[in-house]
């Protein structure tokens, strides 16, 4: 599949603000500093769709994105932000758990890791919390051009034998980078599969 148009369709703190248009969404989501508005970007063939920081917290709402005029792809708060205030803490974890239990309308999260890092505690903690609330997910592994590729697969597989600690089988795992476009059409690809099952069982 590919992105031949992107537009903004709205910002909002709760899922009954959303857009009101009905369209399968695929949000994104990953730790403070993790690239996340770099890789939209990168996907959409944008270099200014999603707003990239040196300061983490830019997202603090939930950003919709019509993809294709077909699907939304979802630009969602990220989670660990060290230097916010609690206060701030709580309403980002409120936005963030408000869209992801109430929307109907999402088929899959993709929740972004930093390859370079062994998979933090929050990490974890979110991913874990998924599991249990039984919420399709996947993971992208993000900068992956920062190291060489021996280093790079020997965190991967590090990574990967954590995961395998709390699940028997990890969902679908794709590795990326906004500045090679690493990734992408791997991603694309399977957001589009998952498009034509769901065109396929509601015929």
């Amino acid at each position: 599949m590919k992105i031949k148009q992107a537009l903004f369709s709205g910002s909002s703190q709760r899922v009954s603000d959303k857009p009101k248009r009905k369209a399968p969404e695929f949000a994104f989501i990953g730790r403070s500093n993790v690239g996340k508005s770099s890789l939209i970007n990168m996907l959409c063939n944008q270099k200014n769709l999603a707003h990239t920081s040196s300061k983490p917290g830019k997202t603090q709402l939930i950003n919709h994105f019509i993809i294709n005029d077909e699907w939304y792809l979802v630009d969602l708060p990220g989670y660990g932000y060290a230097k916010a205030s609690k206060s701030t803490i709580a309403k980002l974890d409120r936005i963030v758990r408000d869209y992801i239990n109430l929307s109907e309308d999402l088929i899959n999260l993709f929740v972004l890791l930093d390859s370079r890092l062994d998979i933090q505690k929050i990490d974890l903690e979110f991913l874990t919390k998924l599991g249990e609330a039984q919420i399709p997910f996947s993971i992208i592994f993000t900068k992956c051009d920062k190291s060489g590729s021996q280093k790079l697969k020997e965190q991967i597989d590090k990574n990967r034998a954590e995961l395998l600690n709390y699940w028997e089988i990890l969902p679908p795992v794709f590795l990326s980078s906004a500045e090679s476009g690493m990734g992408k059409d791997e991603i694309l690809e399977y957001i589009g599969s998952v498009l034509n099952d769901i065109k396929t069982t509601t015929k």
